[in-house]
């Protein structure tokens, strides 16, 4: 027999996602559709997507819902904008748990340049904070759902 320490382990995930507006939430619904899994990996890719409309316009050009791989040479297309690189940072490492796009830097200043791209500090640092700790919620449902579990815990030391 296997446990699960997880909070909340065995327990229903479910909480209201808080979308920036209703065409982030037409995005979200529509295209979580299209991914080959309902998995909270696809789930907190699709949401960072739909936050801005210039991701959501763009997906074909980040995401490829038929193979399930994302495109991280899209990083330096021209329609990308400082926000919608964060989005599309903060959506590739939510979803491959990874910095994906280091990888394709030719030396190691350059490797070491964009790591620092995906930090906590350079993608929360914007007018999408909000929506960013959406999709880790999103992402980590079994720790971040039940929020109030926690207060309580802290309350009581």
């Amino acid at each position: 027999m296997t446990t699960n320490t997880a909070i909340g382990a065995g327990k229903e995930n479910t909480q209201a996602i808080t979308f920036k507006n209703q065409l982030h939430k037409d995005f979200y619904t529509e295209h979580l559709q299209k991914c080959r899994h309902q998995d909270v990996y696809h789930k907190a890719l699709v949401y960072c997507l739909g936050i801005d409309s210039d991701t959501r316009k763009h997906t074909d050009r980040i995401y490829d819902f038929a193979s399930g791989y994302i495109k991280p040479e899209c990083l330096h297309e021209g329609w990308q904008t400082s926000g919608s690189v964060k989005i599309v940072r903060m959506a590739f490492n939510l979803y491959c748990n990874g910095t994906p796009s280091v990888s394709s830097c030719k030396n190691k200043k350059a490797q070491l340049e964009e790591c620092q791209l995906y930090t906590v500090e350079n993608l929360f640092c914007s007018g999408y904070a909000k929506y960013f700790w959406e999709a880790v919620k999103i992402r980590y449902p079994e720790y971040c759902f039940h929020i109030d579990y926690w207060e309580d815990m802290y309350a009581e030391n």
